[in-house]
């Protein structure tokens, strides 16, 4: 299947929270719509579902990441 076919196929995406060790919490990860039901089928409630139904890949890839990586506002120079 190419690629093209197989980005096509995808109705969704999700953003969610990755399960961490003991009590830490684990980064903000994307998936496809059908990879999130598999994982929450093998281990229910495990990692935490911050939102689906996302059209673009770019756009879950953004809410991830939330403001890491925006550019710093620019200040002026004091005169």
């Amino acid at each position: 299947m190419s690629r093209q076919q197989k980005s096509r196929r995808v109705e969704s995406w999700v953003v969610y929270q990755s399960a961490g060790t003991g009590d830490a919490v684990g980064p903000n990860a994307v998936c496809e719509q059908a990879e999130w039901e598999a994982m929450e089928a093998a281990a229910p409630g495990r990692n935490r579902l911050i939102r689906a139904g996302i059209v673009t890949e770019g756009e879950a890839e953004r809410l991830a990441r939330g403001t890491s990586g925006d550019p710093v506002p620019r200040t002026g120079k004091p005169k």
